[in-house]
């Protein structure tokens, strides 16, 4: 008798099994089985469900959306956001960079049970997940190694609206900064109160550019709110509203290129509604709902939001960490002369 040995060597996104078959041919017999022949072609096919299941059970792991800590070599921390999907079997994703709009990531695959994010040309992510709702990794630029990457998953903030909410307060008075603190380019802070109303006075010159001014946020942190906020932002002016510190109301405009980059839009996610204008250099008036990460916007009483879902943070948040109660703050980093005036809140009654 002689016995037969053949190979078979399945590969899938980085996971290998091969699978030994064992064949006994005795000398009289030149063919095999009808039951042999089924047992002999179904294990390649179990071979490779092998292999996709524990692909899948890899890329699992990965799936939803992640709020992300990024820390360079020099021990500054900044935020940013991902979300990943499985679209029959191939991994999609968006990004949040720390600033400007999201973007699609360009790729992503499973390597020896890590996640490769490929985020641009050179730039990559290799994450692993040391536990259920946990990310590790670092960012990549070619073979070099950059800022290390942690992420929690985001929190559903799934909750009711509030039955009744408080009497509206004012957290500005108009008479000085109190309760108020710049952040950012606090060497180059334009914020002043003047005549009831808070003025970025940060007037753009011609032919002239300076490094960009501070923004301006609340000492105090709130989670469900009402927000009642009047603005006049100049022809021109770009400016915004940050919930939480961490969800903008795009106020002004970036050219008006992009409906998500205009008056009223949540910056990136939601344009405003189709057709409206931005009737800058006058006084408009915003009211903002928030519960969880769902947002009502009205402008001068006109539906522009109606408790939308906010996936994730904008570009310019404070941090990541969604769960936790932030302040308001005002982007200042413009240039143009923009004035905030009658910003009051309400919050859930208790």
């Amino acid at each position: 008798m002689r016995r037969l040995r053949y190979s078979i060597n399945v590969t899938l996104d980085g996971s290998a099994i091969i699978a030994n078959l064992f064949v006994t041919r005795r000398p009289a017999q030149r063919c095999y089985t009808r039951k042999m022949l089924k047992k002999i072609l179904l294990l390649p096919i179990l071979a490779t469900a092998l292999a996709a299941n524990l692909v899948a059970q890899d890329v699992k792991q990965f799936l939803g959306r992640w709020d992300m800590t990024v820390t360079t070599p020099a021990g500054e921390s900044y935020p940013q956001w991902i979300e990943l999907t499985d679209n029959n079997g191939k991994i999609e994703g968006r990004l949040q960079p720390r600033g400007g709009a999201w973007h699609p990531v360009e790729g992503a695959h499973i390597d020896s049970g890590k996640l490769v994010v490929t985020l641009g040309p050179a730039t990559t992510w290799e994450l692993t997940s040391p536990g259920s709702g946990k990310l590790t990794g670092v960012e990549k630029h070619g073979d070099t190694a950059g800022p290390n990457l942690t992420g929690v998953k985001a929190p559903s903030l799934d909750r009711p609206m509030p039955k009744k909410w408080t009497k509206p307060r004012p957290i500005f008075d108009g008479k000085d900064l109190k309760g108020w603190e710049p952040i950012g380019n606090v060497d180059n802070n334009k914020w002043v109160a003047r005549n009831g109303e808070l003025v970025n006075d940060n007037p753009e010159v011609p032919g002239q550019r300076s490094h960009g001014a501070a923004n301006i946020k609340t000492t105090e942190k709130f989670q469900d709110f009402k927000l009642h906020i009047e603005v006049n932002c100049p022809e021109g002016g770009n400016s915004g509203i940050y919930l939480r510190g961490r969800y903008e109301v795009q106020v002004g405009t970036e050219g008006g290129k992009l409906p998500s980059h205009e008056m009223g839009a949540i910056y990136s996610w939601y344009p405003p509604p189709q057709g409206a204008e931005n009737n800058l250099g006058k006084w408009t008036t915003f009211d903002v709902t928030l519960v969880g990460r769902h947002v009502t916007v009205l402008r001068d009483g006109k539906m522009y939001h109606d408790n939308v879902e906010l996936p994730g943070p904008t570009g310019g948040a404070l941090d990541s960490n969604e769960a936790e109660p932030g302040p308001f703050y005002l982007q200042g980093d413009h240039h143009g002369v923009i004035a905030y005036r009658n910003i009051t809140i309400s919050v859930p009654e208790k």
